[in-house]
């Protein structure tokens, strides 16, 4: 039985979308973990490098991210017009798109970012230990951008529930390939924090050959016709380029202000940089709820406009922020209630708890508004407004980016006035897109 292209706007709609990506999102930020857990019983210079070479990969990452949400809205929109015929070619043009800029991420890793990366660390092991790790790791970029797309594929039709497969099999093979390639286990050669490169890229591509078995297994191919029509369609190509490209530069910029507060931390010391880097893992895993819902957002208020039921939305909104809020409540207080419980995970000593639990206090308070921004910030790209998403977007990085160099690098305060900036941030960008929906502009917004 197919699934049905169109949604309902009921609570079991929402969690039935919803449920799935976060469990799928879940396994990455797992990972993430997973990397770092082995990596801090590796030593703490291997835990504080990965702060920066982990970030630095996000910033591709994510722009596949964005490339992923214009065509998760798109295609959304072309299911809840019905429009099957479409969604195969928006595909096609979205994973070629993927390609090319997977390719530029390559050539600036080898040739750009050993430059910026000088420029920026004090640390010489630092610098080195980064650019030999990131020369492998990007190898990873294509499989991790395909997979992006055919999340986009399966979120906009209503098919988040064979994400899972395709997570489950990337956190198998880096679970085993950490264990084995960092420290030389079972046979493998003990490549140390390399390692942690090498089982990324092998993760990454384990999971998006699942995930390209299971759309063949279930017909999802067949349905929409998705690889009969990969040839270059400047008018699809145009349409996705218009749409998804000011989110690449929202999640670019955004991924880049970290890689800018990262910098300052490094000054800061080793501890804050190793702190700072499991607060990174905070918002990855126990965050996942919260973007999954986000995600929820984007694809479900374009297709309900899709329908022509613009009355709908901003209900649909207010349900999805409820759902959010209360799954990001539950976390801040599991989290404040056992902080010694997640940092023991580290292997770290007594420096690095005594300035790693009120940080995380602050973090997991954060987590809380993060869960009204996001999903408010993913219904504006949902209503086809992406350019409005990056204004919003840069609108509060520019905020974010002044207040980090104030306190981190002009006052050099404690790392924690750093991590406040999170409260800062979250609550501009709730406060900006909730503005610009109430107003009602985007109804006249046709993509």
């Amino acid at each position: 039985m197919e699934t049905a292209l169109q949604v309902n706007t009921s609570n079991r709609q929402i969690l039935k979308i919803a449920v799935p990506i976060s469990l799928a999102m879940m396994v990455p930020q797992a990972n993430f973990i997973i990397n770092n857990i082995f990596l801090g019983h590796l030593n703490e210079q291997s835990l504080a490098t990965a702060s920066i070479t982990g970030v630095y990969y996000l910033i591709f990452g994510s722009v596949g991210y964005g490339l992923n949400n214009g065509l998760q809205a798109l295609i959304a929109r072309r299911a809840g017009e019905n429009k099957p015929e479409e969604i195969g070619r928006l595909f096609s043009q979205g994973v070629l798109i993927s390609l090319l800029i997977a390719l530029f991420g390559i050539l600036v890793t080898y040739f750009v970012a050993p430059l910026i990366l000088r420029a920026s660390l004090h640390s010489e092991e630092t610098y080195r230990m980064s650019v030999d790790f990131l020369r492998i790791r990007i190898w990873g970029l294509p499989f991790l951008f395909i997979y992006q797309m055919r999340n986009a594929l399966l979120v906009g039709t209503n098919q988040s529930r064979f994400l899972i497969a395709g997570t489950l099999a990337e956190a198998a093979a880096n679970i085993f390939f950490d264990y084995t390639l960092i420290f030389g286990k079972l046979g493998f050669p003990n490549l140390g924090f390399n390692g942690a490169a090498y089982a990324s890229v092998i993760a990454e591509f384990t999971g998006m050959f699942v995930i390209y078995l299971v759309i063949q297994a279930k017909g999802i191919g067949q349905r929409f016709q998705l690889f009969q029509s990969f040839r270059w369609d400047a008018g699809q190509a145009r349409l996705i380029a218009g749409m998804s490209g000011p989110l690449v530069f929202q999640h670019a910029i955004s991924i880049i202000s970290w890689v800018f507060f990262y910098i300052l931390v490094e000054h800061h010391g080793q501890t804050s940089l190793a702190v700072s880097n499991t607060m990174r893992n905070v918002f990855g895993f126990f965050g996942v709820a919260v973007w999954a819902f986000a995600a929820t957002s984007n694809a479900m208020v374009s297709n309900v406009i899709g329908q022509q039921k613009h009355d709908e939305v901003l209900p649909l909104i207010g349900k999805i922020t409820k759902l959010s809020a209360g799954t990001a409540l539950s976390i801040c207080l599991l989290l404040n209630l056992f902080p010694q419980l997640f940092l023991s995970i580290y292997g770290q000593g007594p420096d690095f708890m005594e300035m790693a639990i009120p940080v995380l206090r602050l973090v997991s308070s954060a987590l809380v508004l993060m869960a009204f921004g996001t999903v408010w910030l993913q219904a504006v790209t949902g209503t086809g407004n992406s350019r409005m998403t990056f204004l919003i977007e840069l609108g509060a990085i520019i905020v974010y980016c002044s207040y980090v160099y104030l306190t981190l690098e002009v006052y050099q305060l404690p790392i924690i006035w750093g991590w406040a900036s999170e409260i800062l941030y979250w609550s501009l960008m709730f406060g900006l897109s909730y503005t610009y929906l109430k107003k009602g502009k985007w109804q006249q917004k046709k993509i």
